[in-house]
């Protein structure tokens, strides 16, 4: 989950802050120094998250791109220049500019807003901004929400009390509730000084940086982990009395299956496995050589001379083909498995399914699997030419009938040709003409697809113009006919859109 650090460098930080000792210390000194705390603690336990460092006043400007090196974060920090008044609507709007030019718009990001509470003045200001949400053209809205998952914490260099002294509080809070409420405003304890400071990151820190520590079994077998990011607690909206469920600390590898078996499954959320050797903890299960050693040991580096399971488990799952099966808590299981960022080097990630028994419907419920020695004959085949998935349900749902679906433009393109097809072999295909036509239009009416209708009304009359004089004249009355049933269906009255409603051949005599 990368993180991008907003700081405000605006002419209200510069404000003088008497410390302990008689020396004199702006507020963007306290800033910094609660930054640089930051950063040292990812440094040692997120080094493979990504940071931005961004700066704002009136204009806001990417000092950092993304980055794993904290060298270079701390570096730009010192050289920090002052500017003129604050504007937090263009700095979130350079916050979604370059979020979604680096990860796009599904990457889930952390936002980390470092100001003193002060909301501007005049156009451009935090309380101008938000007075002003209602009365917008939609060229000019304001960028909260961002189009990507966000969380947004606040870090006021202030305490409460200075900030409930004016409005800059409830502006503040509005600020946090648009971009979704997932975030938290931190303010400062007691005086403002070092301390102070140390403590309101130390508190950011506890709350959405602290490493998640388990420990992975598998029969006798264990390892010391790290999972990043931080699992999240997740709530089920369908339970009655719905709960947040927190992933056991305990992690039970059930099972291995195959790749294939599994396919792409539905997950809550993806999260990097990391080994932890007894002597030092490491920052990535990589197999194969690399060119950034320094930044990313392999494999063979991190274990050095003790035994690691998960890096054994990471070589067998990416050998094999296979991923793992594990337990998170009660009904709530996962997978690890092999995922390679290039050619040189592969991490051993985890998914989290869907709390539940049964979370893949095609495997069945995860209690009832079991290894291939305990059935009566081999499941997959002898030589492995087959599966015993997906498992088909002992009752046939009654809505498991054949139904048309169109997921690709090809499907939908194939419907169409078939109808062509036997269009132009009327009179002799007329019944299996008008069993396709109907086939489409209950389709059409289900999904709303009215242009669908008009499209294919206008293509029967392109072909009854194309017919050839040797043509039966009843291809042409045919053709006439459910072009114009068609037409009547696309407007949606439900004299004619009928759902129920099947479009009859036109009757005809050529006998005499």
């Amino acid at each position: 989950m990368p993180t991008v650090i907003l700081m405000d460098v605006s002419l209200s930080m510069t404000r003088p802050v008497s410390l302990d000792g008689g020396d004199e210390f702006q507020r963007k000194n306290l800033a910094v120094h609660g930054l640089n705390m930051l950063f040292e603690h990812m440094a040692s336990n997120y080094r493979l998250e990504f940071t931005s460092l961004m700066a704002f006043s009136s204009l806001w400007e990417l000092l950092v791109p993304f980055t794993r090196d904290y060298n270079a974060l701390q570096e730009a920090l010192g050289n920090l220049e002052d500017y003129d008044k604050t504007c937090v609507e263009s700095a979130l709007t350079g916050v979604s500019s370059v979020v979604q030019q680096e990860w796009g718009s599904a990457c889930p990001c952390q936002v980390v807003l470092v100001t003193d509470g002060s909301l501007g003045i005049g156009k451009g200001s935090l309380r101008q901004s938000l007075q002003s949400l209602k009365h917008r053209a939609d060229d000019k809205k304001f960028p909260l929400p961002f189009p990507f998952p966000t969380k947004m914490f606040i870090m006021s260099i202030a305490n409460a009390e200075e900030l409930q002294a004016t409005d800059a509080m409830n502006n503040l809070e509005e600020l946090l509730h648009l971009s979704g409420g997932d975030g938290q405003i931190f303010t400062m304890e007691g005086p403002l000084c070092m301390k102070s400071v140390q403590a309101m990151f130390g508190r950011l820190i506890d709350h959405a940086y602290s490493p998640f520590h388990a420990v992975l079994h598998c029969g006798n077998l264990s390892s010391d982990v790290q999972v990043f990011p931080r699992p999240e607690p997740i709530v089920m909206d369908e339970e009655v009395d719905p709960m947040p469920r927190s992933i056991n600390p305990d992690l039970e590898l059930v099972g291995f299956i195959e790749i294939a078996d599994i396919s792409s499954p539905p997950v809550i959320s993806r999260h990097l496995v990391l080994p932890i050797n007894v002597n030092k903890e490491v920052d990535e299960v990589g197999t194969g050589a690399t060119d950034e050693l320094e930044e990313e040991p392999s494999a063979s580096q991190m274990a050095g001379k003790n035994p690691n399971f998960c890096v054994l488990l990471h070589g067998s799952l990416k050998v094999e083909g296979m991923v793992a099966l594990v337990q998170l808590g009660p009904e709530w299981y996962g997978m690890l498995y092999s995922q390679a960022d290039s050619k040189k080097k592969s991490n051993l990630m985890m998914s989290l399914f869907e709390p539940g028994s049964e979370p893949l419907p095609w495997l069945g419920k995860i209690t009832h699997l079991g290894p291939i020695s305990e059935a009566a004959e081999n499941p997959y085949g002898e030589d492995d030419s087959k599966s015993p998935f997906p498992l088909q349900p002992s009752v046939k749902r009654s809505y498991a009938q054949n139904v048309t679906v169109w997921i690709k433009a090809s499907g939908l393109q194939t419907d169409v040709q078939k109808i062509l097809r036997n269009a132009r072999k009327l009179p002799d295909k007329t019944q299996t003409f008008y069993k396709e036509l109907n086939r489409l239009r209950k389709a059409a009416l289900a999904f709303g697809f009215w242009e669908l209708l008009k499209g294919v009304a206008d293509l029967l009359e392109r072909e009854c113009t194309l017919l050839p004089d040797s043509a039966h004249p009843d291809a042409a009355f045919q053709l006439s006919h459910a072009a114009q049933q068609l037409k009547l269906a696309s407007t949606g009255d439900s004299q004619y859109a009928a759902f129920d409603h099947n479009i009859a051949p036109m009757h005809t005599d050529f006998s005499s």
